[in-house]
């Protein structure tokens, strides 16, 4: 940050310059000597706060070299230490948190949130996150660190349509429906964007654009050729609505092509439609080495400095990536594009930081002076449980639902309940104090004996790292005779050990996910690690020793499991090494026998490659890893089962090496429950003790048994750093659940479309036309809602008239909730095949018992009842008789009316 008053400056404040520039941190730190710049003012124009940002950024980059240019369109921008520019990486993430930047609040994967069909909440949660965020952010600044995951310009919200249940990514958007999609991303990106109206809060990136939603393994050669109908009616919608209402100041491309362009390249979508159509004022950048797929992979032209003359060309102002910085140049002077081109793509990117208030002393910035003591605040932490229990999806309920509180023994059974990784999903921050699903029943029953099993891994085939808990503390000595507990960690800046290490410290315990950043994002969020001990993101190595104190003899199970390398020593006896054979995620234990009271000599290193990093040293004691014999044994002395299982982001998400049984890259093969979580399932609903499912997982799941076999199922999606509590908050009713599917629900063996077809016939509830297992919308709740009412302020409305539509919703139950009133658009007379029906508008109202409230909603026919012409190559409405549905879900109607529209 850079302070533009005017006062001489002094000889020591020089020095002081000087020092802080061979940094590469000048304008983060020159504020703290105001008048080391006041006499370049002339001479740095940019740093004139009575100019326009745009002129300003014109004027900064107007002095760089070609080679700077170019080096200032990558992600990761070089400080231009002669122009008193730091280094800025626009690397950063914000899913459904601040992601990969240490200890930030967590709340439910962005699907779960989709479920709360609830915009005012959804703008609580995104302004949370931007104010955890900025705060980040200016605490990384005060430290000089200006790395990934440091800066203000956040790739999120996806809003790509969740056409297919296979997606692994699908976890990551807002479901399958463009008004839902838009109407979530809009909140979202209000709040991460702020209400300043000179400086943004932070950079909302609506991604990816467009036509992206799997196979994950193709979709850097994948071309996709979508009619133009589903284009611009499926695919293309939720982007329009956050570029025109949201404002959203940043759009990345995807990795595929569309109609034969790369999507990070397309003329079309970036030219044509981005900026000619809807008039997008921001910034495009592309995926993480999607222009390196233009020449590679696509194959559309045969260099690299082809691919970047071309992306710029058509559009794509920022690489994810280093062509541009290596290339670009080059380009230039083969005359592959002009120097001019470049200037006014990278003048919209420092634009774009200028706006963020960059450049500008911290006190004219509103955002800059939110504290850091906001971030995972008591408070946030309250409204990730509250944002968890509104996703809450009851599925089915005959009754058992809510549970006594006065259970006495209840049995906690299944793969995912104690497990952290169940409530994170993917793209995602340290939560401070995960709770799980055990952990949250425990405390809502403490009363109770809550009896747990794990009884089954998650898949077959997969030696489960979050089968054995981490080794706990007071297990570990960092060496003889000291009292502190843990394991003496060394950090090193490099794959192999060597040198002398840039930090020491001793770790409590070895459970780490670093997720692409490194050790420091961690160590420097809790103020463990400075400038100077800056452990990179790719390419470190740790090394911890210290001893091992078995608090019983018996046979121990010990695992680790590492992305890239391990090894383990016990007693100076190597007994588990996988540094030579690293893989991107594995793990491996061993069987060893150990005496109490005796202090065994522990090392256990490790070495990260590149992209995602994670570590864990865990173990289970003698007898403590229950077997599927013992979780049926439990269960048949329980009152009550509560069975948790499901998926987690170890085996759904994004572009993965790892393949089980149903699983292949990150996508599915097979919609239904892992093989081995139904052969548990069933042999507890064997034993007649009721069972109550509970489903962790990012998408849908082909759960027909369950249905016709147990008498509760409730949907937890990936719930957040509180999803345990919200769990239990359900079960035993101190939370009346009101969460509705953004996804349809499909039976286990429906036939499905293929996965890399695109055409939307048969998809989604706009266009299934069989028997979903339970359909988009659908949701219950533990009291009733009547409809009655309904009425249209018009029979009749030309394609712009405004019709208010209104309906009386009353609570006929005796608790109080929320419903989910949704508003529908059915095609009586169709002048053409279109969607069944089109949700075009919802509200979360809370009533009290016997409480009445009329809902009203605005349909506009050429808003919200328009088609692609694809002759006319533009929207039309067709004229003709159209039902309006007003209901609790797609396929429960509870009121209808007719609505007339005229040429």
């Amino acid at each position: 940050m850079v302070s533009p008053q005017a006062r001489p400056a002094t000889r020591a404040g020089g020095a002081l310059r000087r020092r802080l520039v061979a940094r590469g941190c000048a304008l983060a730190l020159l504020a703290a000597v105001p008048g080391l710049h006041a006499q370049a003012d002339d001479a740095r124009p940019w740093l004139d706060t009575t100019r326009s940002f745009e002129d300003r950024a014109a004027a900064l980059v107007a002095q760089m070299t070609l080679e700077e240019k170019a080096a200032q369109m990558q992600n990761d921008s070089p400080a231009i230490e002669r122009l008193g520019l730091p280094a800025y990486d626009w690397w950063n993430e914000a899913l459904h948190g601040v992601a990969r930047a240490g200890v930030a609040t967590v709340f439910p994967q962005a699907i779960g949130m989709a479920a709360s069909f609830d915009i005012p909440l959804m703008d609580q949660v995104a302004n949370t996150i931007s104010d955890e965020a900025r705060a980040k952010h200016h605490e990384f600044l005060r430290r000089g660190e200006h790395g990934r995951y440091q800066g203000l310009t956040m790739w999120s919200p996806n809003i790509n349509i969740f056409r297919d249940p296979r997606w692994g990514r699908g976890q990551e958007t807002y479901g399958e429906d463009p008004y839902l999609s838009g109407r979530m991303g809009v909140s979202f990106v209000r709040g991460l964007q702020g209400n300043d109206p000179t400086y943004r809060k932070l950079d909302a990136t609506a991604k990816h654009f467009a036509v992206h939603s799997g196979p994950e393994a193709d979709r850097h050669t994948f071309d996709v050729h979508p009619s133009r109908r589903d284009l611009w009616e499926t695919y293309l919608p939720a982007f329009e609505t956050l570029v025109k209402e949201g404002d959203v100041n940043a759009v990345m491309g995807a990795y595929n092509r569309v109609y034969g362009e790369s999507a990070s390249g397309s003329k079309e979508l970036l030219q044509d439609i981005l900026r000619q159509q809807w008039g997008f004022k921001g910034y495009v950048m592309s995926d993480c080495w999607a222009i390196v797929d233009i020449w590679k992979n696509h194959k559309i032209v045969e260099t690299p400095e082809e691919a970047a003359a071309l992306a710029v060309k058509n559009g794509t102002e920022l690489n994810c990536g280093s062509t541009y910085a290596e290339h670009l140049p080059v380009a230039v002077r083969k005359g592959l594009i002009t120097e001019a081109e470049l200037d006014e793509s990278l003048t919209r990117l420092m634009t774009a930081r200028m706006e963020l208030g960059m450049f500008d002393p911290p006190q004219k910035v509103r955002w800059a002076q939110i504290p850091y003591s906001v971030n995972n605040a008591p408070e946030h932490d309250a409204l990730s449980r509250k944002m968890a229990q509104a996703s809450m999806v009851l599925l089915k309920n005959d009754g058992v639902l809510p549970l006594s509180r006065d259970i006495r023994r209840i049995a906690v059974v299944g793969p995912t309940a104690d497990d952290t990784m169940a409530l994170l999903g993917n793209y995602y921050g340290t939560p401070s104090d995960p709770v799980t699903v055990l952990r949250g029943i425990r405390e809502a029953l403490p009363q109770a004996q809550v009896v747990y099993a794990r009884g089954a891994d998650l898949v077959e085939g997969r030696d489960d790292p979050a089968a054995a808990p981490l080794i706990e503390p007071q297990y570990l000595r960092p060496e003889p005779g000291a009292t502190e507990r843990g394991l003496r960690g060394e950090y090193f800046r490099n794959k192999d050990l060597s040198g002398e290490p840039v930090l020491v410290r001793v770790d409590a315990q070895i459970g780490f996910r670093w997720d692409r950043g490194s050790p420091t994002d961690n160590l420097m969020a809790r103020g463990e690690a400075g400038p100077g001990q800056a452990v990179p993101n790719d390419g470190f190595s740790i090394r911890w020793t210290g001893q091992l104190l078995p608090p019983v003899t018996g046979r121990y199970r010990i695992e680790t499991a590492a992305n890239d390398g391990f090894r383990l020593y016990l007693d100076g006896k190597l007994v588990l090494d996988h540094w030579e054979d690293a893989e991107r995620m594995r793990a491996d234990s061993v069987a060893l026998d150990l005496e109490a009271g005796r202090a065994y000599a522990l090392k256990l290193e490790y070495y990260e490659d590149e992209r995602d990093a994670s570590v864990r040293l865990a173990w289970d004691l003698p007898g403590a890893r229950p077997t599927f014999e013992e979780a049926v044994a439990a269960a048949r002395d329980a009152e009550v089962v509560v069975f948790v299982g499901g998926l987690t982001g170890d085996v759904e998400g994004e572009e993965m090496t790892v393949n089980y049984p149903g699983f292949a890259g990150g996508d599915r093969t097979d919609i239904r429950l892992p093989a081995t979580q139904q052969k548990l399932l069933e042999a507890l609903h064997a034993t007649g003790t009721p069972v109550v499912m509970v489903l962790t997982a990012g998408s849908a799941l082909g759960v027909d048994w369950a249905k016709a076999n147990l008498p509760a199922i409730l949907l937890a999606w990936y719930p957040g750093q509180r999803g345990g509590n919200a769990v239990a908050d359900v079960l035993f009713g101190h939370y009346n659940p009101a969460g509705r599917l953004p996804v349809t629900f499909y039976k286990a063996d429906e036939k499905l479309p293929a996965f890399d077809d695109y055409d939307m016939a048969g998809r989604t509830y706009r266009y299934f036309t069989g028997e979903p297992l339970f359909p988009f919308g659908h949701g219950l709740s533990y009291t009733g809602f009547a409809y009655s009412g309904l009425a249209l302020d018009r029979s009749r409305a030309g394609a712009t008239d405004a019709v208010e539509v209104s309906v009386k919703v009353r609570n006929s139950g005796t608790r109080a909730g929320d419903e989910v009133v949704q508003l529908y658009l059915h095609p009586l007379q169709p002048a053409r095949t279109r969607a069944l029906k089109e949700l075009r508008g919802f509200q979360r109202v809370h009533l009290q018992p016997g409480e009445e409230r009329t809902v009203r909603f605005t349909v506009v026919p050429e808003k919200d009842l328009r088609i692609y012409d694809e002759a006319a190559a533009a929207y039309a409405v067709d004229p003709g008789r159209y039902e309006v549905q007003v209901g609790a879900s797609s396929a429960d109607i509870r009121a209808r009316g007719t609505l007339t529209v005229t040429d």
